[in-house]
């Protein structure tokens, strides 16, 4: 039996965390993770308690105003708890946005590794320019 490497593990989980999201428009993951293990999660949809995404706040030909990113959730879950999570790496599904970016950057994140590219790149540039390691592993 050939196991699976931790990054092929994260890689996979936050497919799933992503399956969570109550975006009607895309539906993204993400996972804060350090020495392989799993600190932190997170998925695109409306803020704690309030409503989900409905046709009228997002659809698949305009952009979600309901949605907090999977990115942000995942940064605001772990400080919330009180979970340190710099020096960790970020997985996500698809590649940071431009906001997203300058969180990870300010969270202390020192990796990010995305399956799908933004249509936007000024994220990807930012955590470039910021030094932050950036890799690509889509399918």
């Amino acid at each position: 039996m050939k196991r699976i490497s931790r990054n092929q593990m994260l890689q996979e989980m936050v497919r799933v965390v992503a399956k969570r999201s109550s975006c009607l428009r895309l539906q993204v993951g993400a996972l804060v993770a350090r020495d392989g293990r799993v600190l932190s999660s997170g998925y695109n949809g409306a803020p704690s308690g309030l409503p989900h995404c409905s046709p009228e706040t997002c659809g698949p030909d305009r952009p979600c105003t309901a949605t907090v990113h999977a990115e942000a959730g995942a940064i605001a879950y772990a400080a919330r708890h009180g979970i340190p999570i710099e020096g960790s790496s970020l997985y996500c599904t698809n590649s940071p946005c431009l906001d997203c970016a300058k969180l990870i950057i300010n969270a202390g994140i020192i990796h990010v590794d995305y399956q799908i590219p933004y249509r936007v790149i000024e994220g990807i540039e930012l955590l470039k320019l910021a030094g932050i390691r950036v890799t690509n592993n889509g399918d």
